[in-house]
């Protein structure tokens, strides 16, 4: 640990314990046990830890303001925009104002220096700014958990999102569909790894073949467009697709529509005449439910040219897909129900309106910068973990109730 400065982090993984554990075993703070308030500040003597000069400085005066980090695509995610508008307007009623971090980051103790504390949302573990950011020595919160290595945060508010794809799956079934499939994202936040999971945990419990596609995290309507015509070219039997990613639902529905297949509605002979049309094209059934090896999907994503890596099973240039004749692959008329794992204002204005998950973004953005402040003020203690709700809205995309 010479060879370069030592951190609160470092000493937790040596302890044995959490950041915040550390940072009040070493200031004389908080409910820490005498056993262990002496083992950590033996270990951060051992590894040679100096205390953060701008922490310091944050202890003892306060800078009026938190900072907000988000993913690199948010700019075009109406998701996160209204997530924002909900943080700034939730820090101002505690008299604070909200920073906006550049995506790429910046050091932590530079960070620390001009803020009371960090909002961090949709952590990514590849994302090389958020180590720095958990360190930086003031109060983190972020929304959904944060999967990578480093300790976590002092608090986070996540939502339930194996439960809210289970609702969809369940939904679709529900309306008729016998093989759904999921547009996955990328990436491995805690978003899209519970995605991918519940796709195939849900399948194997339903003895439902879960057909799973990989997508960039963002996915455009047209990376979504190329890769549902990939995947109805390669199994027509497909009859509902849930799409994960903010706004990429037009993308589906144009699909649809240029291979013939009518959205919102599946009857007992279309799902039939599915059926026997991927027979007789040979095509497997088999499901891309288990998600063991698209844990690994940044290799296996869709490229927005309707081809896919590891992560999926068919290639681009078949009839219906972006390099092949356009002709529809399914019997014509085929009903295909169409859902997002994100509602916004592309699912509610499309034609049909779409079925979505509404993660109420604005509310969502209140509760992560009401944790900080909480947190700030002393009216939460480090390592709160708050819950935050959704609701499933059915529209015509997936049809009348049965």
């Amino acid at each position: 640990m010479t060879s370069r400065t030592v951190t609160l982090l470092d000493v937790a993984r040596a302890a044995g314990v959490s950041k915040s554990t550390v940072s009040d075993a070493l200031q004389g703070s908080g409910r820490v046990a005498e056993a262990t308030r002496d083992r950590v500040r033996a270990v951060a003597e051992e590894l040679g830890y100096r205390p953060n000069s701008a922490a310091r400085r944050l202890r003892r005066a306060s800078t009026g303001a938190v900072g907000l980090h988000l993913p690199a695509t948010a700019t075009r995610l109406d998701y996160y925009m209204n997530l924002a508008f909900g943080a700034v307007e939730r820090a101002q009623e505690d008299g604070l104002d909200m920073v906006l971090l550049a995506p790429s980051g910046a050091a932590g103790g530079r960070i620390a220096s001009r803020v009371d504390g960090l909002l961090v949302i949709d952590p990514e573990p590849g994302d090389s700014a958020v180590p720095g950011l958990l360190d930086a020595g003031v109060p983190v919160v972020t929304g959904e958990r944060y999967l990578g290595p480093a300790t976590g945060p002092s608090g986070a508010v996540v939502c339930d999102n194996a439960a809210s794809l289970t609702a969809l799956l369940d939904h679709v079934t529900e309306r008729g569909a016998r093989r759904p499939a999921l547009l996955a994202p990328s990436g491995s936040s805690a978003w899209a790894t519970a995605l991918r999971a519940t796709a195939g945990s849900w399948g194997r419990a339903h003895g439902v073949a879960v057909t799973l596609r990989t997508v960039p995290f963002a996915a455009t309507p047209a990376e979504a467009e190329a890769a549902t015509r990939a995947l109805l070219a390669a199994d027509p039997a497909v009859d509902a697709v849930i799409c994960a990613p903010d706004g990429s639902a037009p993308g589906v529905l144009r699909a649809a529509a240029a291979l013939g297949r009518k959205v919102g509605a599946i009857s007992a002979s279309g799902a039939s005449s599915a059926h026997e049309a991927s027979e007789a094209r040979g095509t497997s059934s088999a499901s891309e439910a288990s998600c063991g090896s698209s844990r690994n999907d940044r290799s296996g994503g869709n490229d927005g040219t309707g081809r896919t890596g590891e992560g999926g099973r068919s290639e681009g240039g078949g009839p219906g897909s972006p390099g092949g004749t356009g002709a529809a692959t399914g019997p014509a008329g085929a009903g295909l129900l169409v859902a997002s794992c994100v509602d916004g204002t592309a699912t509610r204005g499309a034609e049909p309106p779409v079925t979505a998950v509404d993660l109420h973004p604005t509310a969502y953005g209140r509760a992560c910068a009401e944790l900080l402040c909480d947190i700030l003020a002393g009216r939460a203690a480090p390592d709160t973990v708050r819950r935050h709700s959704w609701s499933l809205e059915t529209r015509a995309s997936t049809g009348p109730p049965g």
